[in-house]
């Protein structure tokens, strides 16, 4: 087999790919310097804690897996770190979380590239062990599609020039975890005193005003159906004269007419109490919005999305008005969109986009979720969102505002490679591809282990490592012995 590099060494010269020694042996010093934009953010009043949320961060973006307090704090500072000033530090330190979203928000305002971008609300579960964990309740995990055993968060994205990050995230508290006998655990989980039930739709428009009233640059919001089916949250984006493209299920009644909403006037001389309630009163015709999508009069038209490295992205897709009405009786005039997907399936968005915009600009806004999943997946695959089981509340709130400065740290690294160090202008025609492929979070992650080596053990160091937990192990067992003996009065035989 012959070798590719020696037919055309050309084509791998990491320079023509803007990939110089420079920028890599740059990385770290980006990494301390984003790092030290947000020190201020981990201040308490009687500490400044700063060096273990480098620590904490650099291990997030360095390690391949089993991020950890201890494995952190011993793979980033070394075997004599047993991880106890880390594990204070994201579990008990009362710095806000809020604030490095806040931040974060702030630096893509003053950033012009990135104005214009998209929304993206969504909601991520993980699976718990037990119902110890804060928010943890048999409720719906959505990567697994049924109801489990987890914590769920609700997140907002940004999405912008094959960007994006995380901008805001909370834990939601199920209703359960506010009647009296879970109120006991409040403290000890760090559950903020004043936090009332609040919605995952509550929680989601809370995100996005805030985002708003921050100056985040947004043109439009997306949601999944969670989101997109309750009539009341999409009016309430439209009440905030806010553009949206939300998913919403197949089952979704319709009008396709303008209905005549009022209360019904009583018939005279005929018996019963008065109507209270409002009423369609002229009859519209009502369907299921996947009723439409096999409606000989619904025409499918072929949209080009973007070049991708698949080819270009093509789709089906169909739209036409309709109308839907809140529970209060309002009447919305809506975009439905319907996209055929490649099994032959198809899915369905709503708009309050303006009467003229076009099919293509419908179709461009859903097909730009995908970026907004993307948050999560690199969260979760390079990040290690998913990889803390953390069971106090502020727990979760620190490692998930950790995760988004991780995100942003790589959005911004790949801006200034694309400013700094453009790439071969004729390298898509020698490879006869339209868009050349973009760098990845995993690509900037393994170059950052380069400039930034974790310590590697040595024999002796395992050894001693090894040592030392069993001494830990042991220690623990004894206190245990100890606490029995004083609650029983006599040693347990």
């Amino acid at each position: 087999m012959v070798n590719e590099y020696a037919k055309q060494p050309d084509l791998y010269n990491p320079e023509r790919w803007g990939l110089s020694r420079e920028f890599v042996l740059e990385l770290g010093e980006r990494l301390r310097s984003i790092w030290s934009r947000y020190r201020s953010c981990f201040l308490t009043q009687t500490r400044d804690p700063g060096e273990n949320g480098f620590t904490y961060l650099r291990g997030l973006l360095t390690m391949p897996n089993k991020r950890n307090y201890a494995n952190i704090a011993r793979h980033v500072n070394g075997i004599d770190d047993d991880g106890q000033n880390l594990q204070q530090f994201m579990s008990d330190s009362p710095w806000p979380a809020e604030s490095v979203f806040s931040q974060i928000r702030q630096e893509i305002a003053q950033m012009p590239q990135l104005h214009g971008g998209m929304l993206t609300l969504d909601e991520s579960g993980d699976l718990r062990s037990g119902g110890q964990s804060a928010g943890a309740a048999h409720q719906y995990i959505g990567r697994l599609g049924k109801v489990a055993m987890g914590q769920v968060g609700v997140a907002l994205g940004y999405y912008q020039h094959h960007n994006w990050m995380m901008v805001d995230a909370e834990l939601f508290l199920p209703e359960k975890w506010f009647k009296p006998e879970y109120r006991g655990v409040w403290q000890q989980l760090h559950i903020p005193a004043d936090r009332r039930f609040k919605t995952k739709l509550e929680i989601g428009l809370e995100m996005v005003r805030r985002a708003r009233s921050e100056g985040l640059p947004f043109s439009v919001v997306s949601c999944d159906t969670l989101y997109g089916r309750d009539h009341q949250f999409r009016a309430d984006l439209l009440a905030e004269g806010l553009t949206y493209c939300a998913d919403i299920p197949n089952n979704l009644k319709v009008c396709l007419k303008r209905p005549l909403i009022g209360i019904p006037k009583k018939t005279k001389g005929k018996k019963g109490r008065k109507f209270k309630y409002w009423r369609v009163l002229n009859k519209a015709p009502v369907q299921k919005v996947r009723q439409l999508a096999d409606d000989e009069n619904t025409v499918f038209h072929t949209v080009e999305i973007r070049h991708n490295e698949r080819g270009m992205l093509l789709y089906e897709c169909a739209a036409t008005r309709v109308f839907t009405i809140t529970e209060a009786g309002q009447v919305q005039e809506e975009w439905l969109l319907i996209r055929k997907e490649n099994d032959g399936q198809y899915t369905f968005s709503l708009s309050n986009a303006a009467n003229d915009t076009s099919l293509k600009q419908l179709a461009l806004w859903r097909c730009q979720r995908y970026f907004g999943e993307r948050v999560f997946q690199d969260a979760k695959s390079e990040g290690g969102w998913d990889e803390l089981v953390a069971r106090k509340y502020r727990a979760w709130m620190h490692h998930t505002a950790l995760d988004a400065l991780a995100l942003w740290f790589m959005a911004q690294t790949k801006l200034e490679w694309e400013q700094k160090y453009p790439r071969d202008s004729t390298l898509a025609e020698e490879l006869k591809i339209n868009v050349l492929p973009a760098l990845s979070m995993a690509n900037i992650r393994e170059m950052l282990m380069a400039v930034m080596p974790l310590e590697q053990l040595s024999v002796d160091d395992s050894i001693q490592l090894v040592t030392k937990h069993l001494v830990n192990r042991s220690k623990a067992t004894s206190s245990r012995l100890k606490k029995q003996i004083k609650n029983r009065g006599k040693p347990v035989i």
